[in-house]
């Protein structure tokens, strides 16, 4: 963990440079000072073609980042990590933003229970 899935409306698919994104994402997450495993970090995007955004007259698109996490993290250390990600979402789309009608979010999930995992990508990390 953390995993980070970025949904994304299609009508900003050839502006939003996705891939960049998610690069940038795994950065900041990387560049937390060890809040985060580097082994663990996984971003995905799911461009969304069925979507209705506020009274469906526009056409308002948005981004959603969910980052999903593992429990153990001090409250201080989580939000300065999700602050300076959010602002990378936030630089990111700039532009986009000042162009069109863009409603950007991000929601964290801790989980609470354990979770279910193999990786073996830890070993590259431990030397």
């Amino acid at each position: 963990m953390p995993h980070v899935i970025v949904e994304y409306t299609d009508n900003i698919k050839d502006e939003a440079e996705i891939g960049t994104l998610l690069e940038k994402i795994n950065q900041s997450l990387i560049d937390s000072g060890g809040v985060f495993p580097i082994a663990g970090i996984r971003s995905r995007a799911i461009e969304l073609k069925d979507y209705v955004v506020a009274d469906g007259t526009e056409d308002d698109a948005f981004v959603h980042v969910a980052l999903k996490i593992g429990g153990g993290r001090s409250e201080e250390e989580l939000t300065v990590a999700c602050d300076k990600l959010f602002d990378v979402v936030k630089e990111h789309f700039s532009d986009l933003f000042e162009k069109r009608y863009l409603a950007l979010s991000m929601e964290v999930e801790e989980f609470s229970r354990p979770t279910y995992k193999q990786n073996n990508i830890h070993k590259r990390y431990k030397k």
